[in-house]
Order: C-alpha cells, then sequence, then structure tokens
C-alpha cells in the first residue's frame, strides 16, 4: 500500500488544463450524439405510416426505458421526476418498467462509483484545485471499511453519527426517496458516492434500492396516475 501524503499540492495549470478540457469535450460530445440519436429515431417514426409508426412507438419506448436506466445513473439527475413523468406519460403499464429501470439505474451508479480508480479521483480532484475532496479521497484508499466508519463516527455531532454510521443503509433509502435530490446529487450522485465512500456492501446496496424506490411506482401501479391529483 502507498503512503501518500494527505496534503498534496495542486496539480499544476499546464498539466491540469488540458485533461480538464478533454473531460469536458468528452462530457458535451457524449451528451450532443445522444440528442442527435434520439432526433434521427422521431425523425424517422414521423415518416411511417400509421402502423408501423405504433410498432416503432413500442422500440422507442423501450429503447426510452433502457436511456432512463443509463441516464439515471448519472449525478445531478432527478431521477424521481423522470420516472414519475414517464409514468404519467404512458399511465401505470409503465410503472414496473421504471420501477425495474430506476433500480438497475441506480446500483449501476454505485457500482461504477465502486469501479472507479480513486487515484484517477485523486488526480482529477488536484486538477479542480479540491484539496479537501483530494484528502478524502486519499483517507478512503488508505483506511480499511471500519476505520473509516469510526472515524466518520468521531468527526460527526452526536445527534447524526448514528443516521450517518450505523443506519446509513435507512438514509441512502431516505434520501434517494426525497423529491428535488438532484441538489445534492441526485439518485445517481447520491448511489455513486456511496460507492466510492467504500462503506456499503453490494447485496445490502441492492437491498435497500428495492425497498427504497417501489412506494411511489407502487402507487401508480395499484391506484393510476391520477393518485398523484
Amino acid at each position: 500500500m502507498s503512503h501518500q501524503p494527505l496534503d498534496l499540492p495542486p496539480t499544476p495549470w499546464h498539466k491540469a488544463l488540458p485533461r480538464i478540457a478533454i473531460r469536458l469535450i468528452a462530457v458535451i460530445g457524449i451528451a450532443l450524439l445522444v440528442r442527435w440519436i434520439f432526433g434521427v429515431v422521431y425523425t424517422w417514426i414521423g415518416t411511417l405510416d400509421t402502423d408501423a409508426q405504433a410498432s416503432a412507438m413500442i422500440w422507442l419506448i423501450a429503447i426510452s426505458i433502457a436511456a432512463y436506466a443509463l441516464l439515471i445513473a448519472i449525478p445531478f439527475v432527478p431521477a424521481v421526476e423522470i420516472g414519475i413523468a414517464l409514468m404519467m406519460i404512458e399511465g401505470p403499464v409503465m410503472a414496473p418498467f421504471v420501477y425495474a429501470a430506476t433500480v438497475l439505474g441506480l446500483f449501476l451508479a454505485f457500482w461504477i462509483g465502486q469501479r472507479v480508480s480513486l487515484d484517477w479521483l485523486i488526480t482529477m480532484f488536484r486538477d479542480l484545485r479540491m484539496m479537501n475532496a483530494c484528502a478524502l479521497v486519499l483517507r478512503i484508499k488508505k483506511e480499511p471499511r471500519d476505520t473509516l466508519l469510526a472515524r466518520l463516527n468521531d468527526n460527526l455531532p452526536d445527534w447524526i453519527a448514528p443516521i450517518a454510521t450505523r443506519y446509513r443503509y435507512v438514509t441512502i433509502g431516505v434520501l434517494l426517496s426525497v423529491p428535488g435530490n438532484f441538489a445534492i446529487g441526485g439518485g445517481g450522485g447520491i448511489m455513486m458516492t456511496a460507492g466510492i465512500s467504500r462503506l456499503f456492501s453490494g447485496p445490502a446496496v441492492f437491498l435497500t434500492l428495492l425497498i427504497a424506490v417501489l412506494p411511489i411506482p407502487l402507487i401508480v401501479w395499484l391506484f393510476g396516475v391520477d393518485f398523484f391529483a
């Protein structure tokens, strides 16, 4: 195990700026590509006759559900709001698909967080001059889970320490269920951060997601979208 100091200096600008530019270009390029693909698909559907349009719309809905699962894995995307919108548009029949896509998308975000290279994160935070985040990731890299939990418990106020440590899975479930959570990273950001923290196990997280995501799709499935009116 390497013993890097916790006070790493920021990356010099002449090295950081090219890497920051490449990351921004990649994100913008992916967003433009997705937008172009959906534009092409919608234009193509508009040229079909009625029967062909109905068949094509089924495929478009399937693609949209898959895209939704990928989309909510991205930090700061309002996953709950998008899922509700899909169910409002297509009705209760969409509820099971939105539920499954939400669980899989959020677990994908967690899995990515677990697998992301901590060294790469350290480099990125140094490039962006986010040195507190850099120090935090260094501790995650160097210390085992029990030590991290103990440190977190000691550094938090008494009233919140058990919530953030002993009941951390419940806390994740509550945060995912709160509308407007995109302000703190959205479902994707919350789950990706949980994965990066190395404080959560995969099976327990998956079970948490199955429970936390269920209420709204279940209500729509049983009572229809008019329930929210």
